[in-house]
């Protein structure tokens, strides 16, 4: 399987925002359910967002509100958008094609926000 390239990642203050964009492989990138994952440094990764194909989604309690999931299946990609960041929201973020099958894992963007 070919790994998704994740991008977007950086530093930035509390309370800014970023923008993650990853872009998938695949023909049938328009039915794929797609989700957005993080690890922050000594924790296990875990869930943020996924969307489906006809662009219906579920977010983590901890960012409702505060992200939004998206994507273009012109240009085989999901964007996470992220505002009113909160420095626990620093992590490795990754985004993993969840169906109809799953797929890899791709290299992650840092995100770091600052107190």
């Amino acid at each position: 399987q070919v790994q998704p390239v994740e991008s977007g990642g950086g530093l930035v203050q509390a309370g800014g925002s970023l923008r993650l964009s990853c872009v998938a492989s695949g023909s049938a990138f328009s039915v794929n359910v797609m989700g957005w994952f993080r690890q922050a440094p000594a924790k296990q990764r875990e869930f943020v967002a996924h969307i489906g194909s006809g662009g219906g989604s579920i977010y983590a309690a901890s960012v409702r509100g505060r992200f939004t999931i998206s994507r273009d299946n012109a240009k085989n990609t999901v964007y996470l958008q992220m505002n009113s960041l909160k420095p626990e929201d620093t992590a490795v973020y990754y985004c993993r094609q969840l169906g109809p099958s799953l797929g890899s894992w791709g290299q992650g963007t840092q995100v770091t926000v600052s107190s």
